[in-house]
């Protein structure tokens, strides 16, 4: 859309679906940038319509493309995250889970025993991310507050 300038129109932009992270509350700040990290990869890596494009500066000089989207990170405590848990399963909405064990793993192949080595309902969750519709993603993360 043109505004008959030739430039775009400045239009805010909505999105009806939602990128969302939540972490324990009692994590280290490293370790909260450590899971938000790792669990974003995993949306990215799955979900390929929440990547944007590339990007480019003035120079040419080309850049990976990023989520076309914010990502919003919430907090709660470890009931919060098992509930939220729950409901993202039973809304079978694309997640990724980062569990206590993963603190001491070294590679992906371990971090993957790990989990598979947990039934779902005894996962000691630190963090989980979750993306889908605006409103399920809101149900999902009940109870949690946002990150600050």
């Amino acid at each position: 859309m043109s505004s008959g300038t030739g430039s775009p129109d400045i239009e805010p932009i909505r999105f009806d679906t939602k990128i969302a992270v939540l972490l324990r509350d009692d994590l280290e700040p490293w370790q909260r940038l450590n899971v938000t990290a790792f669990l974003v990869s995993g949306l990215g890596s799955a979900v390929p319509e929440v990547i944007g494009e590339p990007y480019e500066d003035a120079d040419g000089t080309a850049y990976l493309a990023m989520f076309r989207q914010p990502v919003l990170v919430f907090e709660g405590s470890k009931e919060t995250l098992t509930a939220a848990h729950g409901r993202a399963l039973s809304r079978q909405l694309p997640r990724a889970v980062f569990t206590s064990d993963l603190f001491a793993t070294g590679n992906d192949r371990d971090n993957r025993a790990a989990v598979r080595a947990v039934p779902a309902a005894d996962l000691d969750l630190v963090g989980m991310a979750v993306y889908g519709p605006r409103n399920g993603v809101d149900k999902v993360m009940k109870g949690a507050r946002m990150h600050h």
